[in-house]
């Protein structure tokens, strides 16, 4: 494995926020949480007006499984297009972007058509994508002595976004008259975040540097032990998670829940990931707690996936409740991701690597569980491949953890020389360094 990133023309940078306005501070807070609220709320929305859309469009069963696969699916290939996109347009730019496609497409949605349902899924979804790799970039550049509550922040109202979307979604498109406008309507929360960003779009141009950004390019990261560690960390939170969320309510229904019961027990786990996070975030931030946070995360989610295989369905709050707190996780690995990089430019390329590979990497999750599911009639197997993963994942912590390594003093020589020249050794994310 490479030594060192690979990275052409790296200079140092300025320290981020220096000489900006408090104005643009203060709207740049305003754009995060706008930003936070959307970046599920299309998924969470859509998800639960499936059904009715595909009673009302009348699309048959291959488009009903390929809709809840477009998401990840655009993470993993729009996601890779972002190092070169921040490159060519600037980090905000590109952010702006990536908001207008995101409410374009989901307006598109609002059109009751199936192609209309489908081109507005891949065009918001990509433009979601964009933004989800930029934003760890975005906070470093704006918030670089507050990474970790502005990323607490982000993700805090991420999950909000999903869970009150998820609750609104169906009363609001009954009261409409139609699913399909009510999974368009979403994309007015998507418009409010476009403008809320537009005077951090403005004045990153009107502050922008002569020349283009320094160029690093992401996939050769993955040879770097940084890049390949928070890589391999974020593809096993990714498709944990991705799995819990896509089948925990059916498995529920599948074992003698009812649904609304399963419902709640599904909104009970996404209720308990928000002061998770939070929690997993303030404990990671301290000195030498990081270690101790990712352990946290990834034996809880350990035991909850052990839950579901082995104590009875009425057991389901506690379920729930450890599964939610090991999805925690997740704000948690994006603070890693906001403080790795020598630059921010290295940033954007190792959180485009991580999230593209990991994204890639999570559709076998959902994908495998209900494939093994329909093959052997039980939950018996995926779930203990699920548990595998899981206690996977305190592997990968651990080892995400680790302490830099520093170089052994040379041995002291009778004869007079020289220091020898400082030997260039790859630099662990600060963010494992705390």
């Amino acid at each position: 494995m490479a030594s060192s990133t690979a990275v052409s023309a790296l200079p140092q940078t300025a320290p981020p926020g220096t000489g900006r306005p408090r104005g643009v501070v203060v709207a740049g807070v305003v754009a995060l949480v706008l930003i936070g609220l959307n970046l599920r709320a299309g998924i969470t929305g859509s998800a639960a007006l499936f059904h009715d859309l595909q009673a009302v469009l009348g699309y048959g069963p291959l488009i009903a499984a390929l809709l809840p696969s477009i998401p990840t699916l655009c993470f993993a290939v729009a996601g890779a297009a972002t190092s070169w996109l921040t490159r060519q347009l600037g980090l905000e730019k590109a952010i702006l972007l990536s908001l207008v496609m995101l409410a374009a497409g989901l307006l598109l949605r609002g059109i009751p058509s199936t192609g209309m349902l489908l081109a507005g899924t891949v065009a918001g979804m990509s433009g979601l994508a964009i933004c989800n790799v930029a934003m760890p970039s975005f906070i470093r550049v704006h918030f670089a002595d507050r990474t970790s509550l502005m990323t607490a922040i982000y993700t805090l109202t991420m999950t909000t976004g999903a869970t009150v979307t998820a609750v609104l979604i169906v009363p609001v498109a009954q009261a409409l008259g139609s699913p399909s406008a009510g999974v368009g309507s979403i994309g007015i929360l998507a418009l409010s975040a476009c403008l809320g960003f537009l005077p951090i779009a403005v004045h990153a141009h009107r502050n922008a540097a002569a020349g283009k950004a320094a160029r690093v390019s992401p996939w050769p990261l993955l040879r770097t032990r940084t890049g390949a560690m928070i890589t391999l960390g974020f593809t096993v939170q990714a498709l944990l998670a991705y799995a819990v969320l896509s089948w925990f309510p059916y498995m529920l229904a599948t074992t003698g829940l009812s649904a609304s019961d399963s419902g709640l027990m599904f909104g009970l786990m996404q209720l308990v990931s928000v002061p998770a996070g939070m929690v997993l975030v303030a404990i990671g931030s301290r000195p030498r707690m990081l270690r101790t946070a990712f352990y946290l995360a990834t034996v809880t989610m350990a035991l909850g996936v052990l839950a579901m295989l082995v104590v009875p369905t009425s057991w389901a709050p506690l379920t729930a409740v450890l599964l939610g707190f090991g999805l925690g996780i997740f704000p948690l690995v994006m603070v890693m991701i906001s403080r790795s990089g020598r630059t921010t430019a290295e940033t954007t390329a190792l959180s485009t690597v991580a999230q593209s590979a990991g994204y890639l990497l999570a559709t076998l999750g959902p994908f495998g569980m209900g494939l093994l599911h329909s093959a052997t009639n039980s939950w018996t197997l995926p779930l203990a491949l699920l548990l595998a993963v899981a206690l996977g994942q305190i592997v990968v912590g651990h080892l995400l953890t680790a302490k830099p390594t520093e170089p052994r003093p040379a041995e002291p020589r009778h004869t007079e020389q020289r220091p020898a020249a400082p030997r260039a050794t790859a630099r662990p994310s600060e963010g494992a360094r705390r």
